[in-house]
């Protein structure tokens, strides 16, 4: 009897684990295709944060707030205290009324004193004038006005027209052309296509000009694009298809010639500085002073020297201020900030293998490096000239965080601000009374909060945790490194299943991008919903930064000169190595995928280091450097004629006779930045060898391509080739 009890217990016992497992399961919801990956499946724009966007004093910031009152009413600017949380209107737009289709709230730019407020609609402008409580047309013809911008006084307009730079003053009513000899290859204020993507940045949108402070003269880059090749990018559509055509410079061929001139409001003066418009060169990123003095940036074709001139803007006589040289290459001073009064500068330097700051006078001598070590300045955040400090984010010693600091202009006095591990952004108040702290780590949702400058809490502002994430089967993240072999400790960071089990064998991806300084492994929030689902179905995702990346500064980038591919593949390599040690990874089953700089690590992977990977997709990838733009290849390759043998050992196409695996190609038809060229003769030579892939071309799609099709596409990739079976976009 006492034996039947005991059984019987036994029993109940292995039943309950049973109900007890099965309720632990259905605890948490399984993620289906549709939610993570298709618009309206309730999984996107789950997470959510306040926005503080700026101070308007010492004492209070500025915060975008919606009525309560008025549920799906849009947000106001709010002025609110720092030490009350009391809350003001800073801007009152609900009395303004404008015509029809024009709203106060969504202008194409405005004056930081939100006085005055500028409209590009219709190929026109359109102007309102707070003070004046006016609105009025400035433009009437059939020209468009291109990349406008009010000056700093919000009483005129630049823009570029024609390909010739206007200024339009709204109190004369009048408008004036500066420039006269616009034309189909001559620009003046707007960039030729290599610089506006390797040296201002794609977020001009083409802008090259800037005005001064005292709104009273306008400098402006001229470009002249007749020594730079055409290459044809060919549409599909229609019965005849088109061919557009772009002035585009590929590695080793000739560049833009280039003026840098300034031009006079007042009188419509031209002065142009004193450059050889015909020397091979690169002139950039121009930055006014605020007592309205002019400097500009030179670097020479092959990048390992720049210069910052002041530029006499009556004579257009340059002077040198800073010059530096470095073996490898040198990068633009996007950091650059000049002090009152003419008193000296601050930049961002990597001269010594790290990004730090340093001091200089008005004449270029070095008055005080602030900071130095194996770390790196990640930018600048506030310099208090007052009381002469400088605030800055850096990540300090453990490259995959970042932290605000403070230094003093004597170099001493550093202080970390913030602690808590993870990625911090922050913004300080004028005067250094207050900061407010933006953060994240890899398993804490993004929080905003206000501290004093002493560290101490005054209160939390916002916080993006979204239970709803906790009803779901989510991976979990892990951050870790993998040795190189050769002294370097290489950032992981990957995404375990939630019931992970290491008597199971997962599947791997690498998720990459790979450029130099072009690190993607950070301690920082993500909710992985992709990550999750492909955990969900047995695979890891994962993403390591090889020493090129940015964690180990310009020391660990330098190895990429005149070698791209070469030490990424090395550090890919090894990670797959650490990898294979592990007894829960197939190695049979390693995929990576990346676009533009991803998809050349991806091809590379799939041809060069096939021993190790054995799927992949390739998306709008540079497969030989030759191809690719002469700004960026060239600042890491130097010319095709001066290091041929880095080209070649470079290139995907020297490798294809080592592909062994399965590597889906993607492309847009009309990409203007990494030619549909490249994927072309990537296939071009697989098929040659008689070679096995995947391809699949985006037509009138530019570099990336974002579309449902492709999602699909990359999904039904791996499930087939990792998991054996086919993608069912309803059920799965």
């Amino acid at each position: 009897m006492k034996h039947s009890i005991r059984i019987l217990i036994i029993l109940l016992a292995i039943v309950g684990l049973i109900f007890n497992s099965s309720d632990v399961s259905a605890q948490k919801k399984k993620l289906t295709y549709k939610q993570v990956y298709e618009s309206g499946g309730g999984m996107r724009g789950m997470m959510g944060m306040g926005r503080t966007t700026g101070w308007v004093d010492d004492e209070h910031y500025i915060e975008m707030k919606a009525d309560p009152a008025k549920p799906g009413s849009r947000p106001m600017m709010m002025k609110t205290s720092a030490k009350d949380g009391t809350s003001e209107l800073l801007v009152d737009n609900s009395k303004v009324q404008l015509p029809e289709g024009f709203s106060i709230d969504r202008p194409s730019s405005s004056t930081k004193d939100y006085n005055y407020y500028l409209f590009n609609s219709k190929k026109n402008l359109f102007y309102y004038s707070r003070p004046e409580n006016t609105f009025k047309q400035l433009t009437t013809d059939d020209a468009e006005e291109k990349v406008a911008q009010l000056s700093p006084d919000g009483k005129k307009v630049a823009y570029v027209k024609g390909n010739n730079l206007y200024v339009f003053d709204t109190e004369l009513e009048k408008e004036t052309q500066l420039t006269k000899d616009g034309a189909e290859l001559i620009y003046n204020g707007w960039a030729s296509w290599v610089y506006m993507e390797e040296i201002l940045g794609r977020a001009t949108a083409y802008s090259a000009f800037w005005w001064s402070p005292k709104s009273d003269k306008v400098c402006f880059l001229r470009f002249d694009d007749s020594p730079v090749p055409d290459f044809p990018i060919y549409h599909a559509d229609g019965h005849h298809g088109e061919l557009e055509h772009q002035r585009y410079p590929k590695a080793g061929d000739a560049n833009p010639y280039v003026k840098f001139g300034i031009a006079n409001i007042a009188d419509g003066k031209i002065t142009w500085a004193d450059f050889n418009e015909k020397a091979d060169q690169y002139i950039a990123w121009p930055t006014w002073t605020k007592d309205n003095k002019l400097t500009v940036q030179w670097m020479n074709r092959t990048q390992d020297n720049i210069i910052l001139y002041w530029i006499d803007t009556n004579t257009g006589k340059k002077a040198e201020l800073y010059n530096e040289k470095q073996k490898e290459w040198v990068e633009w001073f996007e950091d650059l900030y000049f002090f009152e009064n003419n008193s000296g500068f601050l930049l961002k330097s990597n001269v010594d293998g790290w990004d730090h700051l340093y001091y200089y006078d008005s004449n270029g001598k070095l008055k005080k490096r602030l900071t130095q070590g194996d770390w790196q300045v990640t930018n600048t955040v506030l310099v208090d000239e007052a009381n002469k400090k400088v605030y800055f984010h850096s990540p300090l010693k453990n490259s995959t965080d970042k932290y605000l600091c403070v230094v003093g202009l004597d170099g001493k006095d550093f202080k970390q601000l913030t602690t808590t591990p993870g990625q911090h952004t922050a913004s300080v108040s004028p005067k250094g009374k207050y900061y407010i702290d933006s953060y994240s780590n890899i398993t804490t949702p993004s929080k905003s909060e206000l501290y004093s400058i002493d560290g101490k809490l005054v209160k939390a502002l916002s916080d993006s945790k979204n239970t709803q994430y906790d009803e779901y089967e989510m991976a979990k993240p892990e951050l870790f490194r993998i040795p190189s072999g050769d002294g370097f400790e290489l950032p992981a960071l990957w995404w375990l299943p939630a019931d992970f089990d290491p008597n199971k064998k997962y599947a791997v991806i690498f998720n990459e991008y790979g450029g130099p300084n072009s690190g993607s492994v950070r301690n920082s929030y993500s909710a992985g919903v992709s990550q999750s689902y492909l955990a969900q179905k047995g695979i890891i995702s994962i993403s390591v930064d090889h020493r090129g990346s940015g964690h180990f500064g310009k020391k660990g980038q330098a190895y990429m000169h005149r070698n791209l591919g070469k030490w990424e593949m090395f550090d890919y390599s090894a990670a797959v190595k650490c990898l294979k040690t592990k007894s829960f990874i197939d190695s049979t089953r390693i995929g990576i995928t990346g676009g533009s700089y991803g998809g050349y690590v991806a091809a590379l992977a799939l041809t060069k280091a096939a021993d190790y990977f054995t799927h992949g997709i390739a998306e709008y990838g540079v497969m030989d450097w030759k191809l690719y733009d002469n700004v960026y290849t060239e600042r890491y390759m130097d010319t095709p004629a001066e290091n041929p043998e880095g080209y070649k050992a470079g290139s995907v196409l020297s490798y294809i006779d080592k592909y062994k695996g399965k590597m889906l190609i993607t492309h847009g038809t009309i990409d203007d930045n990494v030619h549909l060229q490249n994927s072309v003769q990537l296939v071009t030579e697989l098929q040659k060898q008689n070679k096995d892939f995947e391809m699949m071309f985006y037509p009138n799609f530019r570099h990336g391509v974002g579309m449902p099709h492709v999602t699909r596409l990359r999904n039904q990739f791996w499930f087939k080739h990792l998991l054996g079976r086919e993608l069912d976009v309803n059920k799965d």
